[in-house]
């Protein structure tokens, strides 16, 4: 059958369901990408906002994560809540968003995350976190009583799902397991057993 919801307002009433549970960081969660040789890798990012078709994470754009995605623009994504016993699976294609949306998303942080994207290169080695932490109290004085810019080399990925999968944990271990996928443009949907 063919769901006429997109299953992405679905996800949106989960993540509210998970912050009004008072579950730890209900936006969390795991991203994979890939190179072209399939070496898969993985981090935890945060959600930063549902699209009406989209997923929006935020990212530095020299990262490993936005390389493989340059290489390879397939993802997967999970959300786990345990103590809802409910978790989510998307698999998609990822790109890049248009640079109104990064400095939009990055007026949107803490002061103290717009700094620290400034001051340190994420994923890079260093010697130890004392001269970041000198930059991080130079750039507050610089930039006191001032909007922190958005970087040129950060930005918003955004994943269109192909793929969408809920799981819902039940007393009887018949867990209720809906998959979403599309077809043709239009999504359609099926029931799976546990």
């Amino acid at each position: 059958m063919t769901d006429p919801a997109p299953p992405i307002s679905k996800l949106k009433d989960w993540l509210a369901d998970a912050d009004e549970a008072g579950v730890p960081h209900p936006r969390a969660a795991t991203f994979v990408t890939a190179t072209t040789e399939g070496q898969p890798s993985v981090r935890t990012v945060t959600l930063k906002r549902l699209d009406r078709d989209a997923l929006l994470f935020t990212s530095a754009l020299w990262t490993r994560k936005v390389s493989e995605l340059r290489q390879n623009p397939k993802v997967a994504i999970a959300f786990y809540w345990a103590a809802l016993g409910r978790q989510v699976l998307v698999r998609g294609v990822a790109s890049e968003a248009e640079r109104a949306l990064a400095e939009e998303l990055f007026a949107e942080r803490g002061r103290d995350n717009q700094m620290q994207t400034h001051v340190s290169r994420q994923g890079e080695e260093i010697e130890s976190l004392d001269p970041l932490r000198r930059r991080r109290i130079e750039l507050v004085g610089e930039l006191d009583g001032q909007a922190v810019p958005c970087p040129q080399d950060w930005g918003v990925i955004r994943v269109k799902p192909d793929f969408i999968e809920f799981w819902e944990e039940t007393p009887d271990r018949l867990h209720d397991r809906t998959e979403h996928y599309r077809v043709d443009g239009r999504w359609a949907t099926r029931q799976l057993a546990p």
